[in-house]
């Protein structure tokens, strides 16, 4: 009876982070259509929502811990309830991040844009918000190989994140009216940027999840042929 209960309490809780992830990724995707398009209403929209992501990791850490002190699970067990109070604290701060990225289009008033660099900060915004779902499907699995590829696949993150660097410092020397803008374009590459290592970040649980042991996927100890 037990066994029966705790299982049962473990699948509401996979539930329930599941919803919270995709709730951070439709967050992450409003964020930069309304960054491109210079929807201040959209952007609004993402600032107003983070309350309820920022309540569903309150409600999965308060569940976690009564699990915890109900049910005193060990091994295995124990290791699922961390891995999801510890993961669904990496997808909060993913929020927060989309909520950054939203205020950074508030702030933009009109100035002169560059049309490349932004389809290039859609490019990196897409390939994020795959990252994401991947993870997400990578934890419903206990996939840990599958996350150990998603960690590896943080290298094009990065690679986004240097060429976008490289073009706004470039956009702001040839034109003084790119200033502003350009250093917006910096931010919300930064902002990107780290919800990549955040996902990296759950990729590491997940992998914690099957051995037992935290381990940095440092992406240096990795090479693509390993895979």
């Amino acid at each position: 009876m037990l066994r029966s209960q705790f299982e049962e309490d473990l699948k509401k809780l996979h539930t329930k982070f599941d919803k919270m992830g995709q709730d951070v990724n439709i967050a992450i995707n409003k964020s930069v259509k309304g960054f491109i398009d210079h929807d201040k209403s959209l952007a609004k929209e993402v600032i107003e929502e983070d309350e309820k992501i920022n309540f569903q990791e309150q409600d999965l850490e308060k569940k976690c811990f009564e699990m915890i002190a109900l049910q005193q699970p060990v091994t295995l067990d124990l290791r699922n309830i961390v891995t999801i109070m510890k993961a669904s604290s990496d997808l909060e701060r993913m929020g927060d991040h989309a909520v950054s990225i939203a205020k950074s289009t508030i702030r933009v008033k009109g100035n002169k844009r560059v049309l490349e660099i932004e389809e290039e900060i859609s490019e990196m915004a897409t390939h994020v918000m795959t990252m994401v779902s991947e993870v997400l499907v990578a934890y419903v699995s206990t996939d840990s190989q599958k996350a150990i590829e998603i960690a590896l696949s943080d290298k094009t993150t990065n690679k986004y994140f240097k060429s976008i660097y490289r073009h706004s410092i470039q956009a702001m020397k040839d034109s003084p009216d790119t200033v502003v803008v350009g250093a917006d374009y910096l931010q919300v590459a930064g902002f990107l940027e780290r919800i990549g290592d955040y996902v990296t970040n759950i990729c590491e649980w997940i992998v914690y999840l099957t051995t037992g042991k935290i381990e940095e996927l440092d992406l240096k100890n990795f090479e693509e042929n390993d895979f």
